[in-house]
């Protein structure tokens, strides 16, 4: 069984997706885990962004960007270092969907991704998993948020405790990083035509956990 959870970021896909897998024994799969590491990968080996477009399967392998499932997750190396906490970095957020944009990436990684889901029971999170990675999800759920609450959220994972300019400057980026993901040519950000949306701006991590995981039992799931 797959189960598909999408939505912009500051949503609480992942957080919620892992959660998810663990009540129901299920494996998570963060994709955008893997497009941070190819950026953190690229930004390291000091490839300009804006020569990304051009990049090819041959050069992306030579990144040496390796990962392997865990408990949790996926633990990402290159060149054999653990770069699985530097993915999650201000820089990375900041060229991560223009990363996503890039076609051999996207054909690249579409494989890995799928392959993943043919091995397993499977919780997976990204902005095109319902609509592009796994279209035949048994179980899909678009999550959104009001943009206060998903800047306060994405702040915090980082350890601020946000002032309102802070707060206003956070939600104006996400707001920028959606148009980007929303308006892209491979892949934009959509919702699934019959994915199930949850708006989770007044619900608690456990609430919107609870609510995926009974949707997920009514359609199979011990």
């Amino acid at each position: 069984m797959i189960i598909a959870i999408d939505g912009p970021a500051g949503s609480g896909k992942s957080s919620t997706a892992k959660a998810v897998a663990q009540q129901l024994g299920f494996h998570h799969l963060d994709s955008g885990a893997f497009y941070r590491a190819l950026t953190h990968a690229a930004l390291s080996a000091g490839l300009p962004a804006d020569a990304w477009e051009s990049l090819t399967v041959s050069a992306l392998k030579a990144l040496n960007i390796d990962s392997e499932p865990t408990e949790d997750g996926h633990r990402f190396t290159m060149n054999g270092q653990d770069i699985t906490s530097s993915i999650r970095s201000p820089e990375v957020n900041a060229h991560v969907s223009h990363m996503a944009r890039v076609p051999a990436v996207r054909d690249w990684l579409l494989g890995q991704l799928r392959s993943a889901g043919s091995e397993c029971d499977l919780v997976a999170d990204g902005r095109d998993i319902g609509t592009v990675v796994f279209p035949g999800a048994e179980l899909k759920i678009f999550l959104t948020a009001d943009p206060a609450v998903r800047a306060r959220r994405r702040l915090l994972e980082r350890g601020i405790q946000p002032n309102d300019d802070e707060l206003l400057l956070e939600a104006d980026r996400l707001g920028q990083r959606d148009r980007i993901d929303s308006e892209r040519e491979i892949a934009p950000l959509r919702q699934a035509y019959d994915a199930i949306v949850l708006d989770t701006s007044d619900l608690s991590p456990a609430e919107q956990t609870a609510r995926i995981v009974d949707l997920a039992r009514s359609r199979g799931a011990s």
